[in-house]
């Protein structure tokens, strides 16, 4: 990229700020972090794009550290960067005036510009106190800013043709049951789709935005659908998407990543090892880049039983890594608790100490618990007994809480291998007063593997046993609407799309107060929906 210089004495003009811009994205994509911050920061508070672009930066750091002074540092920027912007715009309020802005077309480019770019730093503010909150409490806020950036988008866009409408998926992200008096019950799916369309044909573009088009759909294929919803991410688009910055930016650590992330929905954990290397010595300026890799290789190696060298990433994640340490330390000790005891006492690990120090680990920001670290806290009590019952397969427990079946369903010989070890582990249980959870535990993940393999009616036999025990679960309440989630997509899958539903809306009305309540209401709602799509949907 060559970049366009400027007299610093003169005013920046927009095409030159574009220009820039672009070039310090380029920079990114290539690695090199701070050449591109170098490159916005003289121009930062006098120019919308670099004003933008800087703060960018920033954010997406942020959300890798999660350490306070990083936020606070990127919070002061948006805050900066939306005052830069604010100096572009239109003098009376756009949104008080929307109707005059499109019959009339009174903004001279360089307002709709600043409109475009105001409402994107909006979006970021709105990101960035997420990440600093990171609880539903949040919900109660992010509306706020949503409703007010996403006007300002979407009908600047009819005159700007280089936006895209990442604000509108972000707003159908939140609990659509959270919103359905804002808009109605229908109108989320609908917002999703045309959300979803215009990232789509943003990505096609050939504009500054078209890479955060691709990124957005690349992260929604390969993260949001599978954590969030049924995991049917679409792997042929995300590919696609790819293909081109794979050849522009063959050695950029964010190509790479994802990379290896398709390869790994897929199945080919090998190859996505190789990549997920491969992007870790691709850089050495941002180490958050490096933990993203950690988890992804800690699983790749769990989804093939490999505990051994899974346990290293945890213990990677648990020493360099900020994010949760909760998560962390419960991750590393279900690890170990998968290992032989021969090889956990060569790591100098004492597993029952280990998942001792986990509540003590836990986050409350805002006076909320993060969801998963909840889980992993109740989970991990059992250690406290003088003579405690132990975890029954605490890593393949974990593994399905992050929908990891779903990734390991793509290959049948890791699906048997995880098959023998929950069929091992069923001959083992021991009466306690742990019995019946740990029992309805392991036929439902059992009766995952059988799905996946294709044994269908023994699939069922599982599911159904894990109902059938309902009154006799002490403490594990959340497996009961996660087997009727699981159950209904079983008949899907056999094209009973009545049934399915109605197991879905069981779970989905009768169940409240369980764990992980919010993701499984994410995953039933992307499920009803792609019931009612369906050519025999209900």
């Amino acid at each position: 990229c060559v970049c366009v210089c400027v007299c610093r004495a003169c005013q920046m003009d927009l095409q030159t700020a574009i220009q820039e811009t672009q070039c310090a994205l380029n920079l990114v994509l290539n690695n090199k972090f701070s050449e591109a911050l170098d490159l916005l920061k003289p121009w930062w508070k006098h120019s919308m794009y670099h004003a933008l672009g800087y703060s960018s930066i920033l954010v997406m750091q942020a959300t890798m550290t999660f350490e306070h002074r990083d936020i606070q540092a990127a919070m002061a920027t948006i805050k900066e960067a939306l005052h830069t912007c604010q100096r572009f715009r239109k003098k009376n309020s756009v949104i008080g005036s929307l109707s005059s802005l499109i019959s009339n077309c009174l903004c001279v480019t360089e307002e709709m510009h600043a409109e475009i770019c105001y409402a994107e730093c909006l979006l970021q503010k709105a990101m960035l106190t997420f990440v600093q909150v990171r609880t539903v409490y949040l919900f109660t806020c992010l509306p706020v800013y949503m409703f007010t950036c996403v006007p300002v988008y979407l009908f600047t866009c009819l005159h700007v043709y280089l936006c895209t409408c990442l604000p509108v998926y972000m707003f159908t992200c939140v609990p659509v049951y959270m919103f359905t008096c804002l808009t109605g019950p229908n109108e989320p799916v609908c917002l999703q789709a045309f959300g979803l369309s215009q990232l789509k044909e943003g990505a096609s573009s050939h504009s500054l935005r078209s890479i955060f088009c691709a990124l957005t759909l690349l992260f929604y294929n390969t993260y949001v659908s599978l954590i969030l919803g049924t995991g049917e991410g679409n792997l042929a688009e995300a590919d696609a998407l790819l293909e081109p910055y794979q050849q522009k930016y063959p050695k950029g650590s964010i190509v790479l990543f994802y990379s290896a992330r398709i390869s790994t929905l897929r199945g080919n954990f090998e190859k996505a090892r190789a990549k997920y290397e491969e992007c870790i010595s691709s850089q050495q300026e941002w180490k958050q880049i490096h933990h993203l890799c950690y988890w992804e290789l800690m699983w790749t190696h769990s989804y093939q039983q490999e505990w051994q060298q899974a346990y290293e990433y945890a213990d990677l994640l648990c020493k360099e890594s900020r994010w949760s340490k909760a998560i962390y330390v419960y991750q590393k000790a279900a690890i170990l608790s998968m290992m032989s005891e021969e090889d956990v006492k060569k790591t100098g690990e004492d597993v029952v100490e280990l998942f001792k120090q986990v509540e003590g680990l836990k986050q409350r920001l805002a006076g909320k618990s993060i969801p998963t670290e909840k889980f992993a806290v109740r989970k991990s009590r059992r250690y406290k007994a003088a003579r405690p019952v132990l975890l029954v397969i605490p890593a393949l427990e974990m593994m399905y809480v992050w929908n990891g079946f779903t990734i390991v369903g793509k290959r049948a010989d890791s699906t048997e291998a995880q098959l023998v070890t929950i069929e091992a582990t069923e001959e083992q249980l021991r009466p306690s007063e742990f019995h019946p959870d740990d029992s309805c535990l392991v036929q439902m993940l059992k009766g995952l593997c059988l799905k996946h393999l294709g044994r269908l009616l023994q699939a069922e036999l599982c599911f159904t046993q894990v109902l059938s025990s309902e009154s006799r679960i002490r403490y594990d309440h959340y497996l009961i609407p996660f087997t009727l989630y699981e159950l209904g997509l079983l008949y899907k899958q056999q094209g009973d799309f009545t049934k399915a539903s109605a197991y879905i809306e069981n779970a989905k009305t009768n169940y409240k107060d369980y764990s992980m309540e919010s993701r499984l209401h994410l995953r039933m709602h992307a499920a009803l929906n792609s019931l009612k799509e369906s050519p025999s949907g209900v």
